[in-house]
């Protein structure tokens, strides 16, 4: 298994990276999205947690996915006018990609083996599971879909990982 942080990702923009560049050595809460699902409402507190922990050495990356139902269909400037217009999203976004099955983006293939909270690994759930990573890339914490991103749970992870 590789680093994780050295995993290959692509972002919305279409510019070839890293995680760990695109984290930029940051504790980061990795997030697969879509625009028309009933959980797209937790952008609001995404964006939130960006902007709260942000100036922390924290940051939200958003990985679009239309695995479930089609519920992630538009371009990749739909999804990023979408994002803005509707959420005032300014954490990076990756391109879409699968999260589960044998076309699963690598990223995913290493953050499903963590366990949720009650122990469970393997496939993403559905849209808007999470992971919280630290600066190092440990994964140090995995939240199911309805977990709100203002959860006290996330929250304890999160700053569980923030620098001193």
């Amino acid at each position: 298994m590789s680093d994780l942080l050295d995993v290959p990702v692509t972002t919305l923009q279409g510019t070839a990276t890293t995680l760990r560049e695109l984290a930029g050595g940051r504790a980061t809460l990795v997030v697969n999205v879509a625009s028309r699902c009933g959980l797209t409402s937790q952008y609001t507190g995404l964006e939130a947690l960006q902007q709260q922990y942000g100036p922390r050495g924290f940051t939200v990356i958003g990985v679009p996915c239309n695995q479930f139902m089609g519920q992630e269909p538009g371009t990749a400037e739909e999804i990023e006018q979408f994002c803005s217009a509707t959420y005032g999203v300014t954490f990076p976004l990756t391109e879409k990609v699968d999260v589960n099955g044998p076309g699963a983006h690598p990223l995913f293939r290493q953050l499903t083996a963590t366990p949720d909270l009650d122990g469970a690994a393997g496939d993403v759930q559905w849209n808007f599971e999470k992971w919280v990573i630290d600066g190092t890339g440990r994964v140090v914490a995995r939240f199911r879909p309805r977990t709100e991103p203002d959860d006290p749970e996330v929250r304890a992870a999160i700053e569980s990982v923030l620098p001193g």
